[in-house]
């Protein structure tokens, strides 16, 4: 008896792929509803769109950012539960606050580096806390991720969207003043709207970059390329989706004529100094 995907399935594959209903609900059919090898099957058929991040869920919630007055750290956190009513309550919002203020003192550094469930927090821990708040309202609550950067050479922006949903924490190395700020504040606002799998191309996955290559071999063998120029047409479209999915070689979101990368070299030149963005993270409610 053949797979029967649900409406549900078929709609998240579609939000990740963009693909149509129709060709959706064939994948998901052909692969068993197994969402990651539907979304690539339809990349091989050449009927997706570039994939969206994987692994959505219906999670609401915040993300709440806090940094240092000296620019020099921050941290960021998405706390979530399960309707949009409770995350405006003000218990949640007071709760996902404390819980960034605590993150960006006590948090290990990195991105959800270690567990803080652990940690004194309200005179609790921090996972006593988050339960209490969660049995008054009565909706299951998580705190998802946490990141907190430091940068003693440098400094720590970031950028939170108007309605708590997107929020991005970057680390800049490079001479502190007003260029290096102002650098910093741009290229969060970039990697918000953007969404950089990594700074550079060292920090895209090799699986990732494989699953690529693999795709785009699928791809120009369908579409009947002479044997002799495939290598070349598969290292193009590797290429392609590596450039446009590292932040340095994106087309910054204010001004497309320059890449991040061209923003990044200017700004070392008017401050003087060597200037790199060392990490950043970012964190969308109810994406994994």
């Amino acid at each position: 008896m053949s797979y029967k995907p649900t409406p549900k399935e078929i709609s998240e594959l579609r939000g990740r792929t963009g693909a149509g209903i129709g060709d959706c609900k064939g994948a998901l059919e052909e692969t068993g509803g197994d969402l990651q090898k539907a979304g690539e099957l339809l990349r091989k058929k050449g009927i997706a769109k570039a994939e969206k991040r994987a692994g959505r869920s219906a999670s609401q919630g915040l993300v709440v950012i806090e940094l240092a007055a000296d620019g020099k750290s921050g941290g960021m956190i998405e706390l979530n539960c399960e309707t949009d009513f409770v995350a405006k309550t003000d218990d949640f919002i007071g709760l996902a606050k404390d819980l960034a203020k605590h993150v960006a003192a006590k948090a290990p550094v990195g991105v959800k580096a270690g567990s803080i469930d652990d940690q004194p927090f309200r005179g609790k821990t921090v996972a006593e806390a988050v339960k209490e708040v969660s049995g008054k309202t009565g909706e299951a609550m998580t705190l998802n991720k946490y990141a907190r950067f430091t940068q003693p050479a440098g400094v720590v922006a970031s950028y939170l969207h108007h309605n708590g949903q997107v929020g991005v924490l970057v680390d800049v190395e490079g001479p502190p003043g007003e260029v290096l700020t102002n650098l910093a504040k741009d290229v969060a606002l970039h990697v918000a709207s953007a969404d950089p799998i990594g700074v550079s191309d060292a920090d895209i996955p090799t699986d990732l970059i494989e699953r690529e290559r693999r795709i785009a071999e699928e791809q120009v063998a369908a579409e009947g390329k002479p044997e002799a120029i495939r290598g070349k047409i598969v290292d193009g479209k590797v290429k392609k989706f590596v450039a446009e999915r590292v932040l340095l070689s994106q087309p910054f979101v204010k001004d497309e004529s320059q890449a991040v990368g061209d923003l990044v070299k200017a700004a070392a030149k008017a401050a003087g100094g060597a200037v790199a963005v060392k990490r950043f993270a970012r964190f969308k409610v109810g994406e994994a």
